[in-house]
């Protein structure tokens, strides 16, 4: 009797996947043999391992996981970004900014409270921006309208 012996599927690069972190044009971590990835997006919780499907999703602000070929966690924290998952291997990842660091609750406890606080800072400065945007067509409109609507009834 022969025994059947099932193959594993053989990925390119099947040592791991090539990590490219980058904010802002400069190049945080640039990691090959990564062999698994752990982040969050919108949806939730997810992993990443050599071979997997492409992928493209949006991160917010969080910690981004991966294991090296000798077992050892690495973490970094990033603020928003981009993340790319190409022919099964080349994952690259873009951020507004990136804290990389190897003390998970360091970077859990005290970097991502500072990293949601600047969040919350831009995207107050942007409905800031955007409200004063509305505001300045609604004054730019008006006199064209001829007096049609009054203060009170503009949208």
């Amino acid at each position: 009797m022969t025994a059947i012996q099932s193959e594993a599927p053989k990925w390119p690069h099947a040592d791991g996947l090539h990590l490219m972190l980058s904010s802002l044009g400069q190049v945080i971590v640039d990691a090959t043999g990564v062999k698994s990835l752990r982040a969050e997006d919108a949806s939730g919780g997810f992993g990443l391992w050599p071979g997997h499907a492409d992928f493209l999703t949006v991160l917010g602000v969080g910690v981004v996981s991966w294991q090296d070929r000798q077992a050892v966690w690495h973490h970094c924290a990033v603020r928003r970004g981009v993340m790319t998952l190409r022919r099964g291997v080349e994952l690259e990842i873009a951020t507004r900014e990136a804290i990389p660091g190897d003390d998970l609750d360091q970077l859990e406890n005290e970097v991502l409270a500072q990293l949601i606080q600047r969040q919350q800072v831009e995207d107050d400065s942007r409905r800031q921006v955007r409200q004063l945007e509305v505001r300045t067509l609604r004054e730019l409109v008006r006199p064209k309208l001829g007096g049609a609507f009054h203060q009170g009834e503009w949208p």
